[in-house]
């Protein structure tokens, strides 16, 4: 194999962000040449490893075992880590996810690799890998080059396109067992709690309408125009780094290098400047709308439609006609 891609799901479903790093490391070796490997740990878990094959893994390698059916990092870093031995892959591809941050870091530090966290673009210089991360909260982009032989790298939610599958396409899965025995785990898993909170989730919404510094004069007044909005449209609200920096919003609602990278279909952006840490995180919307008073805004240069006005005027008013044409 020339590539590994830790495939992470959570009951039997995978995360979404896995079919997106599959798809680039798809485009990937197709450039370096060789197979195209996949891993898909749990219990239960086969439909999970069909699917990878109709996303473009030619190789799923599935390991399964009642021991494994909840995430816990030692013996699924031991899976991963025993394939990269066997199997000499010079690239292993992980979501940039909670679990699979932790579990890409310890893969890494096992096999004295060198890793690029947080990934938000990838690509081959020399037939090695060239990784793109933010650094200094996201001020500055650099590119990371690998020296040693194998190259690890976790990846941004919404950084690459989701392919399409192929329910068709032919591949090999080979099944296994744990590597490491249950008996010697560290970590037990007492239960799972679930926060329902009812609002779309911003990183797998289809439309999004966000805010920033340009609700200074009344932020509470200005957030509630734009969810209603977001409401009216079914989709989620977002903010810029400055609305959150000046706790007008909270962090979970940011978008961009430093808070969540979107790619929707249709981006409404309210009161936004257009830095270029915010670009980066919602430049891949299809259609972007730039509301804002200043004509020489920077969002203005990357919106598809854009309105010189003020936010708390032209927002109300999209509403409203949103709302008589959505019935």
């Amino acid at each position: 194999m020339s590539i590994l891609v830790y495939i992470e799901q959570f009951d039997g479903k995978a995360a979404p962000v896995s079919w997106e790093v599959l798809g680039k490391a798809r485009a990937l070796v197709d450039q370096l040449g060789g197979k195209l490997a996949a891993v898909v740990i749990g219990a239960g878990v086969e439909g999970v490893a069909k699917e990878a094959v109709s996303y473009g893994a030619d190789v799923v390698h599935l390991v399964e075992d009642a021991s494994l059916a909840a995430f816990r990092l030692d013996p699924y870093a031991a899976v991963v880590e025993d394939l990269v031995k066997t199997h000499s892959p010079k690239i292993v591809l992980f979501p940039a996810t909670a679990r699979s941050r932790d579990l890409s870091a310890v893969v890494a530090c096992d096999l004295d690799a060198g890793l690029a966290a947080d990934c938000s673009d990838l690509s081959l210089v020399d037939g090695g890998l060239a990784a793109v991360r933010p650094v200094f909260s996201g001020n500055l982009l650099t590119t990371v080059r690998f020296n040693g032989p194998l190259a690890v790298a976790s990846v941004r939610a919404r950084s690459f396109p989701t392919p399409e599958a192929d329910p068709g396409r032919a591949g090999e899965i080979i099944k296994s067992g744990p590597v490491a025995p249950a008996t010697g785990i560290r970590e037990e898993i007492k239960s799972f709690e679930v926060t329902a909170s009812g609002e779309v989730s911003l990183t797998d919404a289809k439309i999004i309408v966000s805010g920033g510094r340009g609700v200074a004069k009344d932020p509470e007044l200005g957030f509630k125009l734009i969810k209603d909005l977001a409401d009216t449209l079914g989709g989620a609200m977002g903010a810029s780094r400055a609305a959150v920096d000046a706790g007008y919003i909270a962090y979970k609602h940011q978008v961009g290098q430093t808070g969540k990278v979107v790619r929707p279909d249709l981006y409404i952006a309210a009161g936004i400047s257009g830095a270029i840490q915010h670009l980066a995180g919602m430049g891949n919307a299809k259609i972007i709308v730039a509301i804002n008073k200043d004509a020489e805004a920077p969002i203005f240069s990357v919106a598809n439609y854009g309105v010189v006005g003020d936010l708390y005027e032209v927002v109300p008013a999209l509403n409203a006609e949103f709302k008589k044409r959505l019935g």
